[in-house]
């Protein structure tokens, strides 16, 4: 049976789809992009603030099911440039702990949700 995670404290889902799914002990989050949840202003400013944003986003969607990053064990991650990698990847990599960082894949694509710079999903178990 799946429940369906939503958080206030993240952004509303902006198409036919939830903030996240738990299936038994499994979360599948919906990627997120860098809309503050607040405003639901997007963060363009730069790409360290931009996925600073989406992994905030992310870590209060995981707190809605009781979770944190130390449960995440895999992660997608969508940019559309990748000259952005460095960046995005020193601020993604400092929401994990490196001895137990999850699986990944980062994929440069031709554009995302509202055109943003990073999108990225994650499954976590408890």
């Amino acid at each position: 049976m799946k429940k369906i995670i939503t958080t206030k404290k993240a952004p509303a889902p902006i198409g036919p789809y939830n903030q996240a799914v738990l299936s038994g002990n499994t979360l599948y989050t919906s990627g997120q992009i860098a809309i503050t949840p607040e405003t639901e202003e997007l963060v363009l400013d730069s790409i360290k603030n931009e996925t600073k944003q989406v992994m905030e986003n992310l870590k209060e969607v995981l707190a809605a099911a009781d979770m944190t990053f130390e449960n995440v064990i895999k992660t997608s991650i969508f940019i559309s440039d990748m000259n952005n990698f460095g960046e995005i990847n020193a601020v993604y990599g400092s929401y994990f702990n490196e001895e137990t960082a999850p699986a990944r894949e980062t994929v440069e694509v031709a554009n995302l949700p509202k055109f943003v710079n990073v999108e990225i999903s994650a499954i976590a178990v408890k």
